[in-house]
């Protein structure tokens, strides 16, 4: 039984992993011929109106006191991260954006300990400044200008939020079934991204243009695939391996979105990929078992008991 439901764990990690970082991607093509608020408000009201039809049962099954903080986590999860990743995408690269991703753990591990009271090892801290440290690099090599910090604080917000709602799952809807969540809270986000793609005139575009058409599917599939589909089998495995390890599927985006960077010829040098590492190195520090930090621990003391003084 062990066995399968790491196989499980594992297979959901990758499967997110892989559709999470070809996200962006599709953002970037999606950005080709539509502005950033479109493809986000494209992407989320195509993820909620294949949900309505199921609206009516979820909501007879959804405890009341309950819908509140599923329509919030729609907001933290889905709804503001959408809008922050792909206005930065407009000044960054798709591979940079999705190498800034992997600092969601640290803010599960934040959030939890400021908003959850959530129990920090020595270590988490250690890791949570080796990740800074290793973003910053990763900025300093990744941008010549000093504008677009801006737009890495978007993403730096989007991971915030992502990690907020993490915790919250964990705390309150916890016995919700996760299509139920996805069905609430996706649903619900179809009405504010219908309004914001009528402000822009989204209806009027000519959809006879075949790049028009391209970059309004690849918004759409950015929505069934990477959102709907996504969050159900991200609830499942938060459900099932905890926030931490869920959180963890970021350690796998980087690669897929460098991969798709590559292959549209972004330019990725050996000081980005070593900046990657160290952010990576920081996020498994701070999710690691401190087991083996006791043992070096332990190591370090014998050899101070061992050193005679002169």
């Amino acid at each position: 039984m062990k066995t399968n439901q790491a196989v499980i764990k594992w297979g959901l990690f990758v499967l997110l992993s892989f559709i999470w970082g070809s996200s962006f991607l599709l953002m970037l093509i999606g950005l080709e011929k539509l502005n950033a608020w479109q493809v986000a408000a494209l992407r989320l009201f195509s993820a909620g109106i294949i949900m309505w039809p199921f609206v009516w049962t979820t909501l007879k099954k959804i405890p009341k006191e309950k819908t509140g903080y599923i329509i919030l986590s729609g907001f933290l999860g889905s709804f503001f991260p959408a809008f922050l990743f792909c206005l930065a995408e407009t000044r960054l690269d798709s591979s940079f954006a999705g190498t800034l991703n992997s600092l969601t753990p640290i803010f599960v591990v934040l959030v939890g300990i400021f908003f959850f009271n959530l129990k920090v090892k020595w270590q988490q801290v250690i890791g949570i400044l080796i990740s800074f440290a290793g973003s910053i690099c990763l900025f300093m090599v990744k941008s010549g200008k000093t504008g677009d910090l801006l737009y890495v604080g978007f993403i730096v917000l989007g991971t915030f939020f992502y990690g907020l709602n993490v915790n919250m799952i964990g705390k309150k809807l916890k016995e919700i079934p996760s299509f139920d969540i996805a069905v609430l809270a996706f649903a619900f986000l179809a009405i504010p991204s219908l309004i914001i793609l009528l402000a822009f005139g989204t209806h009027n575009l000519n959809f006879a243009d075949v790049h028009i058409l391209r970059s309004v599917g690849a918004s759409a599939l950015l929505g069934i695939a990477g959102t709907t589909i996504a969050s159900v089998l991200f609830y499942v495995l938060l459900k099932k391996a905890g926030g931490v390890f869920a959180s963890t599927v970021t350690y796998g985006i980087p690669f897929v979105a460098m991969f798709w960077g590559w292959v549209y010829q972004e330019k990725i040098t050996i000081p980005v990929i070593l900046s990657l590492f160290v952010i990576l190195l920081g996020i498994f520090i701070t999710n690691a078992n401190d087991k083996p930090f006791r043992w070096l621990m332990g190591l370090w003391k014998k050899g101070q008991k061992n050193i005679t003084p002169p």
